[in-house]
């Protein structure tokens, strides 16, 4: 699997696993008092996180991503469903598998 593949699949999941972790497990942990979910949710989302950061850094410059691109994908990893907008409009290739670039 290439890099650039793998990034898009890591940001699909680790924006999933976020919302999971934030509409689900965060409230049947607190309104709930069952924690569990958390428990096994939290770690996953985690490995996921870092995941994606690293396949950021790894990935830019088969991207052809300046540093503020970088950077803007990197915050789009604290907020729940940006992961899914950098896959969608940033990393999926179009056309001839071409990745998106960013219009001037």
């Amino acid at each position: 699997m290439d890099i650039v593949r793998a990034l898009r699949v890591v940001s699909i999941a680790e924006a999933t696993s976020f919302l999971v972790l934030l509409l689900i497990a965060m409230p049947f942990k607190y309104m709930g008092d069952m924690p569990q979910g958390v428990s096994v949710v939290g770690p996953i989302h985690g490995v996921l996180f870092l995941a994606y950061v690293g396949l950021v850094f790894v990935a830019r410059e088969q991207l052809g991503w300046d540093l503020r691109r970088t950077v803007l994908a990197l915050v789009a990893a604290v907020l729940p469903v940006a992961p899914f907008l950098v896959e969608r409009y940033w990393i999926r290739p179009t056309g001839e598998g071409a990745p998106v670039k960013e219009a001037a």
